[in-house]
């Protein structure tokens, strides 16, 4: 079942390779959409795939790379778009 999420994270977030983080547990568990900086110093997922695999990923962004610190993770179910091909990191911020 394709299912979608949007994640914001808060805690040290920005500035210690989150958005890297994130892309590259999407790209393990095959999943699709984006990761952005946003400008109040959260990061923003949007998450989208098969269940058990946006499940394994929202798992990897609640702990976080080595040098972040993650204290909380909103999480919001969406309809999938599927227009999402791959997963993409967003420059700058929201």
């Amino acid at each position: 079942m394709r299912v979608a999420r949007r994640l914001v994270v808060s805690g040290r977030v920005q500035g210690v390779g989150f958005r890297f983080y994130a892309r590259e547990a999407a790209a393990v568990e095959g999943v699709f959409g984006w990761v952005t900086n946003r400008e109040d110093g959260r990061v923003e997922l949007w998450i989208e795939g098969d269940a058990e695999a946006v499940t394994r990923v929202e798992r990897h962004i609640r702990r976080g790379p080595p040098a972040g610190r993650v204290d909380a993770v909103d999480v919001r179910e969406e309809m999938p778009a599927g227009r999402y091909r791959d997963f993409a990191i967003v420059t700058g911020t929201r």
